[in-house]
């Protein structure tokens, strides 16, 4: 392995990369210099050897703070990643039946016209319950029996099953509460003792306060004036009441850099990490599934389970595995949105450009995490970049 301590516009980069990968170091030294990356982290596994291990930047712009190998950020839906590979473990163990009831589990649930969803709908994003209709309290989010008894008295948009919507922060929720009950521990504690913990993973959902400091506060995207609006945007503008409007309002009720939201278990987008504990997580998922799910459960959560024109809340081309996102290749569309993975590969991304994923076929894990936030619903140019690389390397091999 060779050791990078190189200089960029915001500090320095350091860590180790195989020499087959120099490509991709270079495109993210490359992100910094010219996409105007602050601070980031970037680890790849193959056949299960790490080939890259490479941070830097800045991680606190205000302190002059660098991000360090320790550095860990909030990687929010690549949260719903670490979710759904909770429920396919407990499904690998015969406690939870993916195609059963989810009255099953959680009779409370199933009420109010969601008495037919099923544990399948819950992870592919087709319960239809997306959103919260009512206004949600500053806080609210942060108590999570409180959103347990929202979920139950909600009213679904559609018939469970028979359409699909990104189910924002809500998927944390209503798969996470299927975990707990079948689980008997809180999502986070089970996440941590069933998967973390037995990998080694620098990975919380809900964070603890001693681990605070490590934390590299998220930077907004701000959209440049004229920069053209993506059809999400146009209905969240244009339709108040839409399923695209109330996502957004129901996630102004929270600041992502406080310490209540860190430490809250917000299994949809509170996960907090960095590229070494993303890539670890799918590491044993990209080698047939390891300690974590046998093989016929990998075989199933990997498949695509559901598929739209248009999503009814990110209003573009979606594909979703179960409880996880797939190549979605939109880039010759109007809206362009994409997370361009090869097909058999799947992982999440994360608000603002963050992603993991495991590509079975090429026995690769990949981990990408950063603090200034890009545009766009699903990955920018930034990580993009670096899987091109990636794929470039694999290609050439």
């Amino acid at each position: 392995m060779t050791t990078i301590e190189r200089a960029v516009p915001t500090g320095q980069v350091h860590g180790q990369y195989d020499d087959l990968f120099a490509p991709v170091i270079d495109e993210f030294v490359r992100n910094f210099a010219e996409r105007r990356e602050v601070g980031a982290s970037l680890c790849i596994t193959h056949d299960g050897r790490t080939v890259v291990d490479v941070w830097g930047g800045t991680a606190d712009a205000a302190s002059s703070r660098p991000w360090t190998s320790e550095t860990m950020s909030i990687v929010y839906s690549c949260t719903k990643g670490a979710t759904a590979l909770c429920a396919h473990v407990l499904a690998s163990q015969g406690k939870l039946d993916i195609e059963a009831p989810v009255a099953e589990y959680w009779p409370e649930f199933a009420i109010r016209g969601k008495e037919r969803a099923t544990v399948r709908m819950m992870l592919d994003h087709s319960v239809g319950v997306p959103v919260f209709r009512d206004p949600v309290e500053r806080g609210e989010f942060y108590d999570w029996n409180r959103v347990i008894d929202r979920l139950e008295a909600e009213q679904p948009f559609w018939e469970p099953g028979t359409r699909n919507g990104y189910h924002m922060i809500n998927f944390g929720w209503t798969v996470g509460e299927l975990v707990r009950r079948v689980a008997g521990q809180s999502l986070g504690s089970f996440f941590r003792t069933a998967i973390a913990e037995p990998l080694g993973l620098d990975f919380w959902i809900g964070l603890p306060e001693s681990l605070e400091g490590r934390v590299a506060p998220m930077i907004p995207y701000v959209r440049s004036k004229g920069e053209p609006l993506s059809e999400f945007a146009l209905t969240l503008l244009n339709e108040p009441t839409s399923i695209p409007a109330l996502a957004v309002a129901n996630m102004s009720s929270v600041n992502a850099n406080s310490r209540e939201y860190h430490a809250a278990e917000i299994g949809g987008a509170g996960g907090i990490t960095n590229a070494r504990g993303l890539a670890g997580m799918y590491t044993p998922l990209a080698a047939g599934g390891g300690m974590l799910v046998d093989t016929a459960t990998l075989q199933r959560m990997r498949r695509v389970s559901s598929a739209t024109n248009c999503d009814a809340t990110l209003r573009m081309a979606t594909r979703f595995a179960l409880g996880f996102m797939v190549r979605m290749d939109n880039r010759d569309k109007r809206q362009k949105d994409s997370v361009v993975i090869p097909d058999g590969a799947f992982g999440h991304v994360g608000a603002g450009g963050s992603i993991g994923f495991a590509d079975p076929a090429q026995a690769i894990s990949f981990g990408y995490t950063m603090n200034r936030m890009g545009p766009g619903i699903l990955l920018n140019e930034r990580g993009q970049s670096l899987i091109d690389a990636t794929y470039r390397v694999l290609d050439r091999d």
